[in-house]
């Protein structure tokens, strides 16, 4: 990891550092002024431990969230916006029995006070909806910080006459011999779609999923496969899971753990990993 990229990475966990520590102070004092409301006053102490508790359950699922992100980025199509809701539930899930798990602990384990926390029916649906709330705002929380801190960073630029990648297995078909659409069935019939209009691919299984114009279309091909069939002035392999077409990139930035982020003209968001980013450097070359 660079210099500039730990800092990126620092900048993240001060921020959302700062934002659960006052998310908690904010809880304790709703939850204090409730319980007072109801003529069940408790003290600050036992509501700042409660709210603790949720707060470091949340703490410990934001990499899993920026993974999600980062693996499915919302803006990606209706199959990435179905994944992050089917992924709610397994959030709320966790959420639940993580500070359920923290309370006892704290509460009966190490103070020794009664604590009960009824996982019913009512209760686990009342922490479902407040956790559908609490993935939004993580989710916009994670969006917007991505783009005030990595914002300012290199971006890709136009380059008239790219130089070539380095010629492997996968892309040493004359550029001759290259399809240039793809027929692909859409409603029980064989559409045909240019290559050039693709804006990138995503793996999925034994499928390929274009992603053109804003729409979705199946192949059945392995993304290696079909990049072979591609050309590769064109178009470049950044993941293990995505080709991009290099002339849809709208803008490429720092992300964490060394990856870097690239965000396309049609809004979608892919991850450019580690092991592809010489072969991206050398058709797209990348200038602070």
């Amino acid at each position: 990891m660079t210099p500039q990229e730990r800092s990126i990475l620092w900048k993240h966990v001060a921020v959302w550092a700062v934002l659960l520590t006052v998310s908690v102070f904010a809880h304790t004092h709703v939850e204090l002024t409730n319980e007072a409301r109801r003529g069940e006053p408790v003290s600050f102490a036992r509501a700042f431990a409660v709210e603790i508790c949720s707060h470091l359950v949340v703490a410990g699922l934001l990499p899993v969230l920026y993974w999600m992100h980062r693996r499915w980025p919302v803006l990606g199509g209706a199959r990435n916006l179905a994944i992050h809701v089917a992924g709610l539930v397994p959030f709320s899930i966790i959420h639940t029995l993580g500070m359920a798990a923290l309370r006892l602990l704290w509460f009966s384990g190490i103070l020794g006070e009664d604590y009960t926390f009824p996982l019913t029916v009512d209760r686990l649906t009342f922490e479902f909806a407040k956790d559908v709330v609490n993935y939004g705002m993580l989710s916009g929380a994670t969006e917007l910080l991505r783009h005030l801190i990595g914002s300012p960073q290199p971006a890709a630029e136009p380059v008239p006459s790219p130089a070539p990648p380095p010629v492997s297995a996968s892309v040493s078909a004359p550029a001759s011999a290259l399809p240039e659409r793809f027929a692909v069935r859409k409603r029980g019939k064989e559409i045909m779609v240019e290559v050039a209009d693709i804006d990138w691919i995503e793996a999925a299984g034994n499928y390929a999923v274009l992603h053109v114009g804003g729409e979705t279309l199946e192949i059945r091909s392995s993304l290696t496969k079909l990049e072979g069939e591609l050309d590769p002035k064109r178009f470049v392999r950044v993941h293990k899971s995505y080709v991009v077409n290099v002339a849809r990139i709208a803008e490429v930035t720092p992300w964490i753990s060394g990856d870097w982020r690239i965000r396309l003209q049609d809004g979608a968001e892919v991850n450019l990993s580690r092991r592809y980013r010489q072969r991206f450097e050398a058709l797209v070359p990348v200038r602070s």
